[in-house]
């Protein structure tokens, strides 16, 4: 119930208004209903003529701020109604009686049933609005997240907590809403109707509740560690739906279809059987509810009926068939009240796992007061260590990058070049040593500051399933069409864009599949161009290019990087050989520094990579 009302009080609030007037309504559906029932003392006492009583109207003024006007007026309501069905019977009839009862019942259940609709209704927007924001903030706490974040957690995994467990929050925790708040309001409209009628059954019947409400917590809550348990299997299943996807093409080379199906067979089966623990003990919420709440109908049917066959109750016999038939009226609210608990439980389970993300550090994030930045002299990267876990991945690294130079990194896969770069946007904090843009430290100013001054270009070119056009306008605000065609000139992609069926509104498929590698490299490199940010980060662009795709490309970049500063990864040698510097990396170290004539000459680890190379 803690972990529950906690869930409500942030994302409830702001619906605070439709929560209010749900609750109006549920209470005036209620009260409705109780009166409804009252319509059967009549009807019986008509039917079996029990009542032998002479009924007057007694007069009554309305005083709220009397006691002992409250303390009466349930039994002055009473007097004054059957008073009023006796002149009824007596001036009209019997069967003329029936029939207004009849009507008068009939209108109450349209009250009742208007007001239960109307509760219904402000319920809505509660419900579909917070799910909506607790998708929302799932998103924008993704965005903001540190890369370090996601290297530690399943793709997939996270995919079905935004798909699944969002779904299982509304379809449990926020679907029950509307019960939660309106049975417990019947029960207690209801048990307050009992006690006004007889208040020692009443007392006899909240002796066995106690009882029932033990047995169907403990299901309750064994209920909600199956399901958290059920919803990391579902993760990992979709962990490796997504891995599957990714690798179809591996899995095929390597003829391991088999092996990919009997993994996610297995994993299948077990999430399976842990799914069967969980329906079962949810549908055994009805059944114990329905045949502990008989039970007790049953006993309190024995203790009540042998009252009044002892003429020892302060209640006649048709008033104890209204007492039964409130108290049956409870079962229902009392039943949905439990699916609705055992909803909710499993609700809660999805809501651990959704909080693993909502609450999640974020360890890269902007100073509280920001200092403005911009690339005038230099970068510079001193004394910098840096790791991801326990072994160093860089070791006391110290570069100048001068405004408007070039600056290419080689060396052997794992070497650090790539987390070098990516320290400088604060992808990753370094763990020792500075950066600093012009003698201010990176970390001292706004992100979106910071990174406003790079534009990217990555060995893997990262498109959206989106246009030619909002591909390459992507982050930059108001794009115009000239000057997206510009980019695209510049970037060697205009010719093969006007070529498709809708030019620049042509969509590119997921992730840019319509397009060979060296049209989506190329149209990562508009985005740049559009961008046209002072420095250039390219991480080994050409890397995976054919050679006339690699042409097209490297004079793309050659007139992207004229006259920025740049960083650039390069995998082919040749791609770099009039950078004003190349940096040789080796186990996190710069170990060779220089143009390319002059490495060779030194005859160290750079001759030895051009060797292997020409090889």
């Amino acid at each position: 119930m803690k972990d529950f009302l906690r869930v409500l009080k942030r994302f409830v609030p702001p619906y605070k208004r439709f929560l209010a007037l749900n609750v109006v309504f549920n209470l005036l559906s209620a009260i409705l209903n109780l009166f409804s029932f009252a319509l059967i003392i009549p009807i019986l006492n008509l039917l079996f003529k029990t009542d032998h009583t002479l009924y007057t109207f007694l007069p009554w003024h309305w005083a709220p701020m009397d006691a002992e006007f409250w303390k009466q007026l349930p039994a002055l309501l009473k007097n004054n109604f059957f008073a009023y069905i006796s002149e009824l019977m007596v001036t009209q009839g019997g069967s003329f009686t029936l029939v207004m009862l009849g009507v008068f019942l009939i209108v109450m259940t349209f009250l009742k049933t208007s007001a239960t609709y109307l509760a219904s209704f402000f319920m809505i927007p509660l419900r579909t609005g917070v799910v909506r924001d607790i998708r929302n903030q799932i998103n924008r706490k993704i965005t903001q997240l540190s890369l370090s974040f996601f290297s530690e957690e399943r793709k997939g995994d996270i995919i079905a907590r935004i798909s699944g467990d969002v779904n299982e929050i509304e379809a449990s925790v926020m679907s029950s809403l509307d019960m939660f708040f309106k049975n417990p309001i019947l029960i207690c409209v209801y048990l307050i109707g009992m006690f006004v009628i007889s208040w020692q059954l009443t007392l006899f019947v909240l002796v066995l509740l106690p009882v029932a409400g033990y047995l169907i917590g403990r299901v309750g809550r064994s209920l909600k560690r199956k399901s958290l348990l059920g919803q990391n299997q579902l993760g990992y299943l979709m962990s490796q739906i997504e891995e599957t996807l990714s690798g179809l093409r591996i899995i095929k080379a390597f003829n391991a279809e088999k092996k990919i199906i009997r993994r996610f067979e297995e994993s299948n089966e077990t999430f399976r059987r842990t799914t069967n623990r969980i329906y079962r003990r949810q549908q055994m919420a009805h059944p114990m509810s329905e045949f502990l709440g008989t039970a007790t109908i049953a006993v309190v049917l024995w203790y009540g009926g042998s009252l009044i066959l002892g003429n020892s109750s302060p209640i006649d016999a048709s008033t104890f068939i209204y007492y039964l038939v409130i108290f049956y009226s409870i079962i229902n609210p009392a039943k949905d009240l439990t699916k609705a608990g055992y909803a909710i439980q499993k609700g809660l389970a999805s809501m651990v796992r959704i909080d693993k993300i909502l609450k999640a550090e974020t360890d890269i994030t902007s100073p509280a007061h920001p200092k403005p930045i911009r690339l005038e002299h230099e970068i510079a990267y001193r004394g910098v260590w840096f790791r991801y876990a326990d072994d160093w991945v860089l070791r006391d690294v110290n570069l100048i990058v001068p405004k408007g130079k070039t600056v290419a990194l080689v060396g052997q896969s794992g070497s650090g070049k790539s987390s070098l770069v990516d320290l400088l946007p604060r992808f990753y904090d370094l763990t020792k040593g500075s950066i600093t843009i012009d003698g201010l430290d990176i970390r001292e100013a706004a992100l979106q500051d910071l990174r406003g001054l790079m534009g990217n270009v990555n060995q893997e070119a990262i498109l959206f399933n989106d246009t030619f056009f909002n591909n390459i306008a992507f982050g930059v605000e108001q794009a115009t069409q000239e000057e997206v065609e510009r980019a695209a000139r510049i970037a060697n992609a205009h010719d093969f864009i006007m070529a498709t069926e809708h030019g620049y509104q042509t969509n590119i498929g997921d992730r840019g599949g319509k397009l060979s590698g060296g049209q989506r490299q190329r149209i990562s490199i508009a985005r740049a161009v559009l961008k046209n940010p002072p420095i250039l980060i390219l991480d080994e662009a050409t890397s995976a290019l054919d050679t006339e795709s690699e042409r097209l490309v490297q004079d793309a970049l050659e007139r992207l990087m004229s006259g920025r500063t740049a960083i650039v990864i390069a995998h082919r040698l040749s791609t770099i050989r009039n950078a004003d510097e190349i940096c040789v990396m080796h186990e996190g170290q710069i170990v060779e520094r220089g143009r390319h004539e002059e490495l060779i000459r030194l005859g160290g680890y750079y001759k030895h990579l051009c060797d292997m190379q020409s090889f």
